[in-house]
């Protein structure tokens, strides 16, 4: 027998852990209420998954469908500098959803939010006539003149990138491919985890917010060109990508030779990686890497510069040609 709302709810509640104490009423009522965190601004923002659109379910397991609902938009609030606080879950299931693929897909999602101090404070449950959704709002907090944003980049700033890029669209390419999985090293099955299970880069932005060490930053969620481009025009720049200093996953690189695909066009265009780029003042540059030292034993490498001249560019061997275009939803 189908289970209702209500039953749902109950099996939602104890998949949940605790919620902290700031909470002052959680999942089950109207709506969530929350003690602010004193000091602070808060941050809010939303993503969703569509079935289909953003993941199949022949791909992907449950729990990596709920761990990535959470990640995507955590990682806008990476990009914002701030910390997270918590997080909202509306599902719309299709007519027959498994029970246990719900408990699985919860357990994912609420795994990242213990992990992440993303509480899961409510949400809704409703049926889908098609495919299956997840809509996400998350919660952080962030100190005054310590946010981050896509404006505030000067001609001149440099532009560096957290990470390795191409992996999540080399993972989506070998999904797609239908490979069988055993047939890939390391490298290229490591790619297909960066696409089912995105880490978002919270740590980093949190240290560089905190030390105001970047004058602009965004999460590369359609890709390198996409997020540049965009940081760009906020800041009412032109901007140039130096092809030469771009760093690709590894596993992209070999799935790119295995497949005689472009692998700077990948790592431009393919989106999903939810790495971070920021924007730095030349002369802010030491005070910027000792800030992303304390962001973990994650890389930041230079890729670019914005220019006074409006306009996107790649700079290869020397020339300049207009750059690609991201990933256009």
């Amino acid at each position: 027998m189908p289970l209702g709302e209500h039953a749902l709810l109950e099996r939602l509640r104890r998949l949940v852990r605790s919620p902290p104490p700031w909470v002052t009423l959680g999942i089950g009522d109207d709506a969530a209420i929350l003690e602010p965190d004193r000091g602070t601004l808060t941050v809010v923002s939303t993503d969703a998954l569509v079935e289909d659109v953003h993941f199949r379910r022949s791909w992907m397991r449950p729990r990596a469908i709920g761990h990535k609902a959470l990640a995507v938009a955590l990682s806008d609030l990476a990009a914002m500098g701030a910390a997270p606080r918590a997080s909202l879950l509306s599902l719309a299931m299709p007519a027959g959803f498994p029970v246990e693929d719900f408990d699985e897909l919860l357990e994912g999602f609420a795994e990242l939010a213990s992990a992440s101090s993303a509480a899961l404070v409510g949400g809704n449950i409703a049926r889908s006539p098609g495919p299956l959704v997840l809509d996400v709002t998350v919660v952080g907090s962030v100190r005054r003149r310590r946010w981050l944003s896509r404006a505030g980049a000067h001609e001149g700033d440099e532009l560096f990138v957290t990470g390795s890029l191409g992996a999540a669209a080399a993972g989506l390419a070998m999904l797609d491919s239908g490979i069988d999985p055993s047939g890939l090293d390391e490298r290229e099955r490591e790619c297909i985890g960066r696409y089912e299970r995105p880490e978002p880069r919270l740590r980093m932005g949190l240290a560089i917010g905190r030390n105001r060490a970047a004058t602009a930053a965004i999460d590369l969620s359609d890709g390198l060109a996409d997020g540049a481009r965009q940081l760009a025009a906020a800041s009412h720049c032109g901007v140039v990508v130096e092809a030469g200093g771009v760093p690709a996953h590894p596993g992209a690189r070999a799935w790119a030779q295995r497949k005689g695909t472009d692998l700077l066009a990948m790592v431009l265009s393919g989106g999903e990686d939810y790495e971070l780029l920021f924007a730095v003042n030349p002369r802010r540059r030491k005070s910027f890497e000792a800030a992303a030292k304390k962001g973990g034993k994650l890389a930041v490498t230079r890729i670019g510069r914005l220019a006074g001249e409006p306009g996107a560019w790649l700079e290869r061997d020397g020339r300049l040609e207009p750059l690609a275009e991201g990933f256009s939803h």
